[in-house]
């Protein structure tokens, strides 16, 4: 199983330019505006149960996930990009391969 180079350099892998441009873009959004975004939910959901709007408050409830995954996913694209430097970001209209 050879998951690195002996210089520390990834196989090969290729990525699509929708994915290299949400890379591109995530990786400069702090890591903590995820993380106050989804208790920033919680707390309105929970202020709307407590008004009595149900509805209200369980469709703002389910954001709350999806704000942690993309905030995992935001802190995974910046540790990517510390460890590879140059291999992580390709320039404009090149495909990502290491």
């Amino acid at each position: 199983m050879n998951t690195t180079s002996e210089i520390g350099v990834p196989p090969q892998k290729i990525e699509g330019k929708v994915t290299a441009r949400i890379e591109e873009t995530t990786h400069r959004v702090p890591s903590g505006a995820y993380l106050s975004l989804a208790f920033g939910s919680m707390l309105a959901s929970a202020l709307f149960q407590l008004s009595g709007k149900r509805h209200t408050a369980n469709f703002i409830g389910q954001w709350v996930p999806s704000l942690l995954i993309i905030g995992v996913y935001n802190k995974l694209v910046k540790i990517e990009h510390e460890l590879l430097g140059p291999y992580a970001t390709p320039s404009r209209g090149e495909r990502r391969a290491y």
